[in-house]
């Protein structure tokens, strides 16, 4: 298992043998993320992404809501502090450079090859909702209200979030309207729109369902499972003939697994057990 760093805004727990959680701890601040928590995200995704000991990750936040977006006050200060004292080409590339550090991090989640689950309580906006998008499963409580508030602050939320939603949701109307309006919406809302796939009464139950199945697919093969969401990632932005030449280039190593035979032989001799897979 990797040597898990000290994280001052993250939360990072093994419920299970093969499933990490992470809390985004900030709680005093509804969870805004500010400069350090999104260098932890990155650093933390980077590194359950290769360690062998990790098959599924859930997201979540401390106390009373998910993730508040980003900290305004001090995304202001880092682009007055960029703005100061030098001409526009020298304030858009140290702007740029801002940005960039910012999409790093939205990129280690973007890559991530485990399955990634969102239990959403409170507050989901802004940023929180471009890590939801990011995710793989979203459930939400009750009481969950979602925004993307970037317009009410003169911005545009992140390309990583505004490509993905449509493809997830389906209704590129609705999505429009949201992202045009930033208007708050509810969890019923979210589920009808497919934006999320099941809604708890409480924090508690969301996070013990998200615990259900990431222990669920923890027991599975974790060649397969991360071929699986391999498959997914690439199809979305490829035709199905490209996707069907990757699937044939791919599985050329990858059935040659002894993960295979062990499922298989389970399943002729109709053995209740799950076969214990070999770490990844």
């Amino acid at each position: 298992m990797i040597q898990r760093k000290s994280y001052e805004y993250l939360l990072v727990t093994r419920p299970s043998q093969f499933v990490a959680h992470v809390q985004l701890n900030r709680p005093e601040l509804k969870n805004a993320i500010n400069h350090k928590m999104n260098e932890e995200l990155g650093d933390v995704f980077e590194e359950l992404s290769v360690d062998p000991d990790t098959r599924a990750i859930i997201i979540s936040g401390c106390g009373k809501s998910f993730c508040a977006g980003i900290d305004l006050k001090e995304s202001l200060n880092i682009v007055n502090s960029a703005l100061e004292g030098e001409d526009a080409a020298r304030m858009a590339r140290r702007i740029r450079e801002k940005f960039k550090e910012s999409q790093k991090t939205l990129n280690a989640i973007s890559e991530c090859p485990k399955p990634i689950i969102a239990a959403i309580h409170g507050q989901c906006i802004g940023g929180g909702m471009d890590l939801i998008a990011l995710s793989d499963i979203r459930y939400a409580t009750t009481d969950a209200q979602f925004s993307m508030k970037e317009v009410d602050i003169a911005m545009t939320a992140d390309p990583n979030t505004l490509s993905r939603l449509p493809r997830i949701c389906g209704n590129e109307s609705w999505i429009r309207e949201l992202v045009f309006t930033a208007r708050t919406f509810d969890a019923e809302e979210a589920l009808q729109y497919d934006l999320i796939l099941k809604v708890y009464d409480s924090h508690a139950e969301v996070i013990k369902g998200a615990e259900r199945v990431s222990l669920t697919m923890s027991n599975r093969s974790p060649v397969a499972i991360q071929s699986a969401k391999t498959f997914m990632e690439y199809a979305r932005d490829h035709s199905v003939e490209d996707s069907l030449r990757f699937s044939a280039a791919w599985n050329q190593s990858q059935l040659q697994t002894e993960d295979v035979h062990k499922a298989a032989q389970t399943a002729l001799l109709d053995e209740q057990h799950q076969p214990q897979y070999s770490k990844l």
